[in-house]
């Protein structure tokens, strides 16, 4: 079937606001593979995974490393790369394009905080699984957030050997127990309340207006954000629902008449929606 760009933007155009979900689809486009044994893997974890015998990102996140220095080896050496060096893509410039000056909020399952690098304001973003540029305590004596931008860049420019200095290794202020990245892995996880807060907010200002609802990347499986950005495109009259993944689109049947489904890679696909907002 042959996608109705004009179509599509005419909503986007016409619409009071723009929701935006976006999971590991976008990520992928942006050259962040988090289940691939790939040359990008092999390029910056190819000693770790020689000597621990870690296949992919994810399986790094989740290690149960010998030590904190091996540890902070592995997640400075990824923060480093994939936030603090990352530049802005062109997917992202025609995503900023599309919304234009909508108001927008975004919600993704994405940690390592694209959006905001690319000049999404931070206000306007719910990372639901935590990011990448925050850290905890690995078992919560206190419910705060620290930046870990800082303490990254000491250590991976004095990493050796796959192992950080012991006295660069982050600990808790208050207990000095060792720190984690803040991602949702096992217990202790500390929810953004202040994002959830803002997003209820959002919702709550676009109940009953013209909603578009943009979902970037994600597959028919999520249960965190796909299934409830389709439950609320059901409940809202006036709500749009646009769904772009390459290889596997669903919608659900009760929404199937208020849809747009879009099977292609990103990067085409924002950028003929682009072309087809004017902009």
């Amino acid at each position: 079937m042959q996608t109705d760009w004009n179509q599509i933007a005419e909503r986007i155009q016409s619409a009071d606001a723009v929701l935006i979900g976006a999971s590991n689809g976008l990520s992928i486009t942006e050259g962040l593979h988090l289940f691939a044994d790939n040359a990008a893997f092999e390029n910056l974890f190819g000693d770790f995974k020689r000597r621990y015998g870690i296949r992919c990102l994810l399986h790094g996140m989740g290690a149960r490393w010998p030590s904190e220095e091996e540890k902070w080896a592995f997640w400075s050496r990824a923060i480093q790369h994939y936030c603090l060096e990352y530049q802005p893509t062109q997917v992202m410039e025609d995503l900023k394009a599309i919304v234009g000056d909508k108001d927008y909020f975004i919600v993704t399952s994405n940690g390592e905080c694209h959006f905001e690098a690319c000049g999404f304001a931070p206000e306007k973003i719910y990372e639901i699984e935590g990011t990448w540029l925050n850290m905890q305590y690995v078992r919560p004596c206190h419910e705060i957030l620290y930046p870990v931008s800082d303490a990254v860049r000491k250590m991976a420019a004095a990493e050796q050997n796959g192992r950080v200095p012991s006295e660069l290794v982050p600990r808790c202020p208050r207990c000095g127990g060792p720190m984690a990245v803040h991602i949702a892995a096992g217990n202790g996880f500390l929810e953004d309340t202040a994002a959830q807060e803002r997003y209820s907010a959002f919702l709550e200002r676009y109940h009953g207006k013209h909603l578009v609802v943009l979902e970037l990347g994600i597959g028919w499986r999520n249960q965190l954000i796909k299934a409830p950005l389709m439950r609320l495109v059901a409940r809202e009259p006036h709500a749009v629902y646009v769904t772009v993944n390459l290889g596997e689109v669903y919608i659900t049947e009760d929404i199937q008449d208020k849809s747009f489904g879009i099977d292609g890679p990103l990067s085409d696909v924002l950028a003929s929606l682009r072309k087809a907002c004017g902009r």
